[in-house]
């Protein structure tokens, strides 16, 4: 099965998974990253390595057409940000694997949102590519329990390994999922956050706070304190009466912060600022 791949590091296991099964590569595409939580750096080192064509730029009607005329049979697309067009009059066969247990979930980052309504039980499927995003018909899922305390670096960890062991199944029975996939019917679609959602509410208990905190992790929650807009990576709370306004800063150590929340205090451990013109309306 000759194949062209869309995707980033987060999904290089996917793209060895295919390998493994005897699939043969023909192109790599990616896309812009922020190089903060996602790079293409590996993937890319690893399409080199097999003499591959790497394209960083979106995937156009010439570009499947190359592909067909290049024997590929299978697109696969994984963490790509960029539409791709109708493959159809190109390709016999083109798939996504998306970040969640379909059809619930769909739309660019549904880990976060996750996280925020602690889903109990998430993982990855394998669709269909379609022009509506993430709607196409199933071949296969792989799904996970989730913890109380799930956190962001968790939990896309265990996204890319379920991605594996999903990529390694479809690969490897192909013809028969891609014959069997079965309609998603109604679900969600999740839009990416908004910079309101994205920022720390402190007039809610400490207990949503962190798992506010846990949810954006490494993509940083939002907050403004003493009036000053920052990034925030990492916090730490605890419940305690007080009879201080939520929001209020209470004490500082260093870079710590301490601030008032409805129930308790939220310890602001590490963060940065936010230049002023991005600053915007966060907290107000």
């Amino acid at each position: 099965m000759r194949f062209a791949i869309a995707t980033s590091d987060r999904y290089l296991g996917v793209f060895e998974a295919l390998l493994r099964a005897g699939w043969e590569p023909v192109k790599l595409f990616s896309t812009a990253l922020n190089n903060r939580t996602d790079f293409n750096q590996a993937v890319i080192a690893r399409a080199e390595r097999l003499q591959m064509e790497v394209q960083l730029s979106p995937i156009r009607d010439r570009d499947l057409e190359d592909l067909a005329d290049r024997g590929c049979a299978v697109l696969a697309v994984a963490g790509y940000n960029w539409r791709i067009g109708d493959w159809r009059p190109h390709l016999p066969y083109a798939v996504n694997f998306h970040s969640s247990l379909l059809p619930e979930g769909r739309g660019p980052y549904p880990a976060v949102r996750a996280i925020l309504e602690n889903r109990r039980l998430w993982g990855v499927s394998c669709h269909k590519l379609e022009q509506e995003f993430d709607a196409g018909d199933v071949l296969a899922q792989e799904s996970f329990p989730t913890s109380d305390d799930e956190c962001h670096e968790r939990l896309d960890l265990k996204i890319q390994m379920a991605a594996i062991r999903l990529a390694e199944r479809v690969a490897n029975r192909f013809g028969e999922l891609w014959q069997g996939a079965a309609p998603q019917g109604p679900g969600s679609y999740w839009k990416r956050w908004t910079e309101e959602e994205r920022t720390i509410d402190f007039t809610r208990p400490v207990e949503d706070i962190l798992r506010h905190a846990r949810a954006f992790g490494l993509l940083e929650s939002l907050a403004r304190i003493n009036d000053v807009a920052i990034h925030v990576r990492r916090v730490v709370g605890w419940r305690e009466p007080h009879r201080h306004l939520p929001g209020t800063l209470v004490h500082s150590n260093n870079r710590s912060l301490v601030v008032a929340a409805a129930d308790g205090y939220i310890g602001v451990i590490e963060w940065s600022l936010i230049a002023a013109h991005e600053a915007g309306g966060i907290g107000r």
